[in-house]
């Protein structure tokens, strides 16, 4: 009698299983790169764009803040979200660096862009629209630009 009742358990237990239907999913778990389109985010990198805004002064004050960040913000609008309309991210950092042959440190307010893309000729064009308009734009002779491979999903 023990068997025949663990059978039928056994056999109810299997034919809920069987029965179960998926849950369903959102909107926002089937968005390209997600496990079930593992393909869609192949060969995709992370870059960063490293933009000097405002020096810093040795008491560490910054000259214009307030015009630097519109500055700034009407850069951002006008070359870089147009290039990249899906996203990005910005970070307000602090930098320094040093001249070649000099002694004294460069302190700047920086802002770092963090751009996830994949690796294509367009989109590498559009990041080197982007720092030679900054370098137009200010006079800066350059916008660091760090570009490593990056595993994404959605």
């Amino acid at each position: 009698m023990k068997k025949l009742i663990a059978l039928m358990l056994f056999g109810a237990l299997l034919s809920a299983c069987a029965t179960t239907t998926p849950q369903s999913h959102s909107a926002a778990s089937t968005l390209v790169g997600d496990a079930a389109h593992p393909d869609a985010t192949k060969n995709w990198v992370r870059t960063e764009l490293y933009f000097g805004v405002g020096v810093i002064s040795e008491q560490g004050d910054e000259a214009n803040t307030a015009a630097n960040e519109k500055r700034w913000r009407d850069f951002l609008d006008r070359e870089v979200t147009p290039r990249f309309p899906d996203g990005l991210s910005v970070y307000d950092v602090y930098g320094q660096w040093r001249t070649q042959g000099q002694n004294k440190i460069e302190r700047l307010h920086s802002k770092v862009i963090m751009l996830l893309h994949a690796d294509a000729p367009k989109q590498r064009a559009d990041l080197e629209a982007i720092r030679a308009a900054w370098k137009k734009e200010t006079g800066d002779l350059s916008v660091l630009r760090v570009t490593q491979p990056a595993d994404v999903s959605f």
